[in-house]
């Protein structure tokens, strides 16, 4: 078995305790090193012993997985000399990827500018522009299609301008091998199913990757939404598992590393956030409820009797407050 305490490895209080002379210069290199935390009362509904820890990336400190990706995205293009202090950086969304961009580039001091349709929370924008960044909305009716044009656009027309290409950008899944390595290490290699969502790829691509090298039997199992099973060759629907389910296969995403792609509804991604808050105390957002959906049903399979599975829970229900998401409940 994996885990004897609760929560293992990350960033606790206890665990941040530097000198001053060591005490990190900005909140970028609090990036990462997210902690685990076992599952146990979903565990104990279990039909058989499995082991269920949760990699809780919504405690980075922009509140999201994509604050890895974005401080990745931003060091590989520093390195290859693309930017400098007065590049303009410009990118369409409508998710985290904005904040994680917003918090890396007050830092850094780059100017964002971030496009994105109308309909996206006010209380978002609002953070957005606190932070710096200049927000640029799109007519709502022409979705992300409608940013992502305007984007472009402004791109062309940018001097000395750069996009981060989250989608296609090498460094996505690059920074989760990183996660990889750190669930290799929290779990002293005990580690048998990785189970996480798919938005760009990155993290199943990514942390899936660094986790074969160490251990080649081991499964990486990706979440799509069911309504929008574009991984195994479906069509693009319309669903509210945000921040999964792109309408495309992003380049980041690696089906090589995958074994298995599990379709999650709508409802099963709901109950399971519900379940997951009320049980656990965990502040779960939609796409980690799906991801946690998808870990019970490989838990419950014969052939997984004591197995330990690691799901990744990439964002929180915070972020979700202004939608639909805590009216599920």
């Amino acid at each position: 078995m994996a885990a004897t305490g609760s929560i293992i490895g990350g960033n606790s209080a206890s665990q941040r305790r530097w000198p001053v002379s060591e005490v990190p210069t900005d909140v970028t290199k609090l990036v990462g090193n997210t902690p685990l935390v076992r599952l146990s009362r979903l565990e104990g509904s279990l039909p058989q012993p499995v082991t269920l820890l949760a990699k809780l990336e919504w405690l980075n400190p922009g509140g999201s997985d994509k604050d890895r990706v974005a401080v990745a995205m931003l060091d590989a293009a520093e390195a290859a000399g693309v930017l400098t202090p007065d590049t303009v950086i410009i990118e369409p969304t409508s998710g985290n990827i904005g904040l994680s961009l917003a918090m890396a580039c007050a830092v850094r001091s780059y100017h964002l500018v971030l496009t994105m349709p109308d309909v996206v929370p006010k209380e978002r924008v609002r953070l957005l522009r606190a932070l710096g960044a200049e927000v640029i909305l799109t007519p709502g009716m022409r979705g992300m299609r409608g940013a992502v044009t305007r984007a472009d656009a402004l791109r062309k027309a940018t001097p000395n301008s750069w996009s981060p290409r989250q989608f296609e950008n090498p460094a996505t899944a690059a920074a989760h091998e990183i996660t990889g390595e750190e669930i290799w290490q929290q779990t002293n290699g005990a580690v048998d199913i990785l189970v996480a969502g798919v938005g760009t790829g990155g993290i199943i691509s990514g942390a899936g990757r660094r986790l074969k090298a160490h251990k080649p039997g081991l499964r990486s199992i990706a979440v799509q939404p069911a309504a929008s099973p574009v991984l195994t060759g479906g069509p693009a629907g319309s669903h509210r598992i945000y921040g999964l389910g792109a309408p495309f296969i992003p380049a980041v995403y690696d089906a090589d590393i995958v074994e298995e792609v599990v379709n999650i509804s709508d409802d099963e991604a709901y109950t399971t956030l519900h379940r997951v808050m009320t049980v656990e105390g965990l502040f779960a957002g939609p796409g980690s409820g799906a991801a946690v959906a998808a870990a019970l049903q490989i838990a419950h399979r014969r052939e997984n009797r004591d197995v330990t599975i690691v799901v990744i829970m990439p964002d929180s229900i915070e972020r979700y407050s202004a939608t639909d998401a805590l009216s599920e409940h």
